[in-house]
């Protein structure tokens, strides 16, 4: 089997894992749009359920935070996969449940005001013990609402 092949199952196998596996990812509605080695993508759309302001209609805080937390630990999930490309894909999947949070910086810049949410994610640097991660989250105005950094275990 060719690496793209692989590539592609991994991918496949990473987006069931994320969307459909992972009882927090369900209750946020959290789903993966786009996803590579080199960037990720993933949306929420805005339901009561996730606000913080019922009056204006806000995104919660703690949710912005969780997804920018998410997405940047899928973002140094696969900035440490590059690095193993070879293993089997079942290797490369047990990795995903090593990667937790060392730290998240988050910056609220606006009101999360909107229909959906977009986190978009890269790895900063990857080395083999601790990934760092940039994370930006939009609205459907493409306004920037907030970013975040995080640090990941992934080994």
């Amino acid at each position: 089997m060719d690496s793209c092949t692989k590539d592609e199952r991994f991918v496949s196998a990473i987006n069931e894992l994320f969307n459909e596996k992972i009882p927090f990812n369900r209750v946020l509605g959290l789903k993966v749009e786009s996803i590579s080695y080199e960037r990720v993508r993933a949306s929420i759309q805005m339901r009561s359920e996730l606000m913080g302001h019922y009056k204006r209609g806000m995104l919660h805080g703690g949710v912005i935070s969780s997804v920018l937390d998410v997405t940047g630990g899928l973002s140094a999930f696969m900035g440490v996969q590059q690095k193993i490309p070879s293993e089997i894909l079942e290797t490369r999947l047990e990795r995903f449940g090593r990667v937790s949070t060392i730290d998240l910086r988050v910056d609220f810049l606006r009101p999360g005001i909107g229909k959906w949410f977009v986190a978009t994610a890269y790895t900063l640097r990857t080395g083999n013990k601790v990934a760092v991660t940039r994370i930006e989250l939009n609205n459907d105005q493409d306004d920037l609402i907030a970013v975040g950094t995080g640090s990941y275990v992934v080994a």
